[in-house]
């Protein structure tokens, strides 16, 4: 889909921007004060401030809220797959980010067999380059070597402190438990955090087998080859093995009943366990999966959609605090992609769009059906994740010191999700017709304002984000 911009604009760098008559929400106040920004920072928040020096730009924020920028801490730009390259690179997903009010990214870095991780890691800070939101990474060890230690120390000297490991796609990228045992051990003894992956691969392989040999090759059948005990049981597996290792772990993309659960209970006798879900786990059901192949392919992603039960099970972990951020898993693949599985849901690239929508949809289904309060929405959306990946409170927070990050946000406008208005590069949807209530109207990153009225206006890259251990 071709994405249409406004021209790059050359004076918004090192703008002096007065905010004024807005209501600031963080994750734990509202309150209405004025901010000033210089030199990409919030240099003061007081009400009614009366500035001395030249302001190249007042922006009257009655009626609106200011959010701090949001941060997607699970996203996959440019990833390979045998189908290709997922749709979205670095330039046309960081747009769609920032079109959403998302000013920060977390992408992975994975390496090739053989490759060391600073290797992979040299390679992907150079596709990253194009990115217009500031960005940083996990980086996924996908074999356990005798230089994987060291190498993972020379990633946390490099102001990587995450690192990702898979559970499932043991042919390719996975590893088997043992070598997850070592990676934490390493990781948790040098003050890292392990994300995890969390499906059986070895069961899930099992059950793929089984339904071929039956014929059952449509995408109605890919939620069926991942029922939930797959990924609860690989939930309970992980727990154990940090409980040893003494190393923080975060569950990407929880999306069942059984493995809330189970880490809630670990929670509460004190380990540090955290868990993301995404939108899509919050908003759409394994209904999606009949019908047409060119309707129900899009909704193929690992782990799958769930029951409309397992939806309110993760508001109500969202609402306590169990379930402590919203990543996207982005992953958009194009519909000619999604057909190299016409045949087999096996051969089906696994993932789907979501950047841009995810604040829209939590402020709309989240905020203004009061599942979560508006601090909570901030909480989920930037908040935590700044403090969970060691970027706080330079990100994730509006304070004296902090990058100027915002979210102008205009709490009334109507919209509408179609794979017509979208801006990710993608032809599948998998909103399509979701209706929104409130947007960002303006967005900030760095103290520059680059959308205004839902237009890209300024394309200055960002940058990549060192985070020290916490």
């Amino acid at each position: 889909m071709t994405m249409k911009f406004l021209k790059r604009f050359t004076t918004f760098t090192d703008m002096n921007i007065l905010i004024k008559n807005g209501t600031i929400v963080t994750s734990r106040n509202a309150f209405n004060a004025d901010i000033y920004i210089s030199e990409g920072k919030i240099v003061q928040i007081r009400t009614s401030l009366n500035i001395l020096e030249p302001v190249d730009r007042t922006i009257d924020a009655k009626g609106r809220f200011i959010f701090p920028g949001g941060i997607d801490p699970h996203v996959h730009m440019h990833l390979p797959t045998p189908a290709g390259f997922s749709a979205d690179d670095f330039d046309t997903g960081s747009k769609a980010a920032l079109l959403g009010g998302t000013t920060s990214l977390l992408d992975f870095v994975t390496p090739q067999k053989g490759q060391s991780l600073i290797d992979a890691l040299i390679d992907r800070k150079a596709e990253a380059n194009q990115s217009l939101c500031d960005y940083s990474f996990h980086v996924s060890p996908i074999e356990w070597t005798k230089s994987t230690e060291q190498e993972i120390k020379d990633c946390i000297d490099s102001g990587i402190t995450s690192f990702k490991v898979y559970m499932a796609y043991k042919d390719s990228i996975g590893l088997n438990d043992d070598d997850i045992f070592r990676v934490m051990h390493v990781v948790g003894k040098n003050r890292g955090m392990v994300t995890l992956h969390c499906e059986n691969g070895d069961e899930i392989e099992k059950l793929r087998n089984e339904l071929a040999v039956k014929g059952k090759l449509s995408p109605e059948f890919h939620p069926v080859s991942r029922p939930a005990y797959t990924e609860s049981e690989s939930v309970q597996m992980a727990i154990e093995m940090a409980k040893i290792t003494k190393c923080p772990i975060y569950i990407v993309h929880t999306s069942t009943s059984e493995s809330i659960e189970i880490i809630e209970k670990a929670q509460k006798e004190g380990y540090p366990i955290y868990s993301e879900t995404c939108p899509q786990y919050l908003l759409l059901d394994d209904s999606k999966y009949n019908g047409r192949f060119e309707e129900t392919c899009k909704y193929v992603m690992s782990p799958p959609l769930r029951k409309l039960e397992d939806q309110l099970t993760l508001w109500n972990a969202i609402s306590k605090g169990i379930v402590k951020t919203i990543g996207t898993d982005h992953c958009p693949f194009n519909l000619e992609q999604k057909l190299k599985g016409k045949n087999d849901f096996r051969n089906i690239p696994n993932g789907a769009g979501g950047v841009e929508h995810r604040m829209k949809l939590l402020f709309t289904y989240g905020v203004l059906q009061n599942r979560i309060s508006y601090n909570q929405f901030v909480d989920i959306t930037s908040t935590q994740a700044a403090k969970t990946f060691g970027l706080y409170p330079q990100k994730g927070e509006i304070a004296v010191g902090s990058d100027a990050d915002l979210l102008i946000w205009n709490p009334k406008t109507e919209n509408e999700i179609f794979v017509d208005n979208h801006h990710q590069n993608c032809d599948l949807e998998i909103y399509e017709g979701f209706k929104t209530i409130g947007e960002p109207e303006i967005v900030i990153a760095n103290g520059e304002i680059k959308v205004e009225n839902n237009k890209l206006v300024y394309e200055s890259k960002g940058k990549f984000l060192k985070r020290p251990v916490k």
